[in-house]
């Protein structure tokens, strides 16, 4: 198995498998116009994601909502840091409706900063938005990616209630990892905890998450992770490339190779995952849709 490590001052310096096209083609110009038209905004574009195109012309695009300010600060993530001070717009139930529409899209991901400032850390917010893109577009599959709300099972409940058709929530990292990479009020048996929850209360309700690679895990750590994620029930895990988004954040310790992915993919299936997806641009959200596929195509 190939293994690449780069010197310390080149770990920014992209290799070749990490460098893509921009977004092009009239079919993605057009639906950016109809959402700027509308004022709305997708996580794809917002986090300028080097997949867009392909997730776009597939079906597929991720929206984030309670707001852009997220009251956790974990080292990998560029998004906003403070305190909301409880604001919630209540124009992003119908947004995310009407985004659906302008995109025909066939999945969409709803993700949302993590909200410590609302009494219910958002829970409620978020059921609202998949209760209403569920009755309007009841042929569109909802998958939703998740705060762990505080491990409060009442929120636990509600968010499930609303019946997306995937829950998500990111262990992000292996176990030693888990505090020099995460905010401290995040946790890596409380995002297992969460997991095992959906699956045991919801268990028609596929369950993923998603680890990202070179921040100085061990494939040993790798491994003992994904026992841990299988031991929850977790249907669905994707592998991805950690990106330092600015100088302020986590270096990068290692480039894993195309190679290495495929390696990490086949431990995964070896435990018994329904589906895996792995690759350098890999994002927890990349071609979300492909888990429909994969259902339709063995039922």
């Amino acid at each position: 198995m190939a293994v690449t490590y780069f010197k310390k001052e080149n770990y920014q310096r992209k290799p070749e498998w990490l460098k893509v096209k921009l977004p092009q083609g009239d079919d993605f110009k057009d639906i950016r116009d109809n959402l700027h038209k509308k004022g709305l905004a997708t996580v794809c574009e917002e986090a300028k994601c080097p997949n867009i195109s392909e997730c776009w012309s597939a079906r597929t695009a991720t929206v984030m909502i309670l707001g852009d300010t997220c009251t956790r600060a974990c080292k990998f993530c560029h998004v906003k840091t403070g305190n909301p001070k409880g604001f919630i717009n209540p124009e992003e139930i119908q947004n995310t409706s009407d985004m659906v529409k302008i995109m025909s899209l066939r999945y969409v991901v709803i993700t949302s900063v993590d909200r410590d400032d609302l009494a219910d850390h958002g829970s409620g917010h978020f059921a609202a938005v998949i209760k209403k893109v569920n009755l309007d577009h009841p042929e569109t599959k909802v998958e939703v990616l998740i705060p762990d709300f505080g491990v409060i099972e009442e929120f636990m409940h509600k968010l499930a209630e609303a019946n997306p058709y995937v829950i998500a929530q990111n262990l992000e990292t292996v176990k030693r990892l888990t505090h020099p990479v995460r905010d401290p009020r995040a946790g890596y048996e409380k995002t297992l905890d969460c997991l095992k929850f959906y699956k045991k209360h919801y268990p028609h309700i596929q369950t993923k998450t998603s680890l990202m690679v070179g921040l100085g895990e061990t494939w040993q750590e790798i491994q003992e992770a994904l026992e841990d994620i299988r031991n929850a029930g977790v249907d669905i895990v994707t592998f991805g490339q950690y990106l330092q988004p600015s100088k302020r954040h986590l270096n990068v310790e290692k480039f894993y190779t195309p190679e290495e992915f495929n390696e990490l993919k086949r431990m995964a299936l070896k435990l018994g995952f329904k589906f895996v997806a792995s690759g350098p641009l890999v994002r927890s959200s990349y071609k979300a849709g492909d888990f429909l596929d994969y259902v339709e195509a063995n039922p």
